[in-house]
C-alpha cells in the first residue's frame, strides 16, 4: 500500500475492495500532517534552536502513521472473515467471533489517534515559534492531524460499540481532547500573527 502512487491509492480507496478504507485514509492523513511539520521544521532552523530535533520527531511520526495504514487493513481482515462466516451454523459463536475481532481491530485506529495527538502538538509548536512565512502550513498540519484523530476515533467507537465499558473509550476521549487543544493552539498562533506574517519571507531564517 505504501509503495503505491497517490493516484493508485485513490483508485484503490474508491474501488469495491475492502482495503484501503477509513482507517488507512486516516493514517495517511496524519502522515501527511507530520510531513508538513517536517517541512516547516526544516525551514525554521534560524528561529528554533531545537529545529533538528523537531525534524527528527516529525519524520518519526510520519513513518509511524504511514505504517498504520496497512496495519489497519491487516487488523480488520479477521472482522471481515468473521462477518462472512455462515450465520446459520452457530449464530452465538459467530457473534462472539465478530465482537472479539472488532475489539482487536480497535487497537490500530487508537494508535492512529495517539500519533495524531503528537502531530497536533508539534504543529502547534511550529505555528508559534517556527518560520512565520510557513505558519499556514503548520496550521494545515494541525487541522489535518486533528481530522485524522477524529476519523480514526470514530472507528474505535464503532469497533467498541458492543463493549461501552472498555477502558480504551475513556483513553480515546482524553486523546481527542488533546488533539483539539493542539489544533486550537496552532489556530490561535496563526490568527495572532496573521497581519505580521503577510510580509514574512518564506525561506528559513
Amino acid at each position: 500500500m505504501l509503495d503505491e502512487t497517490l493516484a493508485r491509492f485513490l483508485e484503490l480507496t474508491a474501488s469495491d475492495e475492502p482495503a484501503p478504507s477509513g482507517g488507512a485514509v486516516a493514517a495517511v492523513t496524519v502522515a501527511m500532517a507530520a510531513a508538513l511539520c517536517a517541512m516547516v521544521a526544516r525551514r525554521s532552523g534560524g528561529r528554533l534552536a531545537d529545529a533538528p530535533a523537531l525534524v527528527a520527531r516529525a519524520d518519526e511520526l510520519r513513518s509511524r502513521a504511514a505504517l498504520l495504514a496497512p496495519a489497519d487493513a491487516e487488523a480488520y481482515a479477521p472482522v471481515l472473515e468473521a462477518v462472512r462466516s455462515p450465520a446459520a451454523a452457530d449464530a452465538e459463536n459467530r457473534r462472539r467471533r465478530i465482537q472479539v475481532a472488532l475489539s482487536a481491530a480497535a487497537d490500530v485506529p487508537l494508535d492512529i489517534v495517539e500519533v495524531a495527538v503528537e502531530v497536533t502538538a508539534l504543529a502547534a509548536t511550529l505555528a508559534v515559534g517556527g518560520n512565520p512565512g510557513l505558519r499556514g502550513d503548520a496550521l494545515v498540519a494541525a487541522v489535518l492531524a486533528e481530522a485524522g484523530a477524529r476519523a480514526a476515533g470514530s472507528l474505535v467507537e464503532i469497533d467498541l460499540s458492543a463493549t461501552p465499558g472498555d477502558g480504551r473509550l475513556r483513553r480515546l476521549r482524553e486523546l481527542l481532547a488533546a488533539a483539539e487543544e493542539g489544533a486550537a493552539a496552532a489556530a490561535g498562533a496563526a490568527d495572532e500573527a496573521a497581519p505580521r506574517s503577510l510580509d514574512a519571507p518564506g525561506p528559513a531564517s
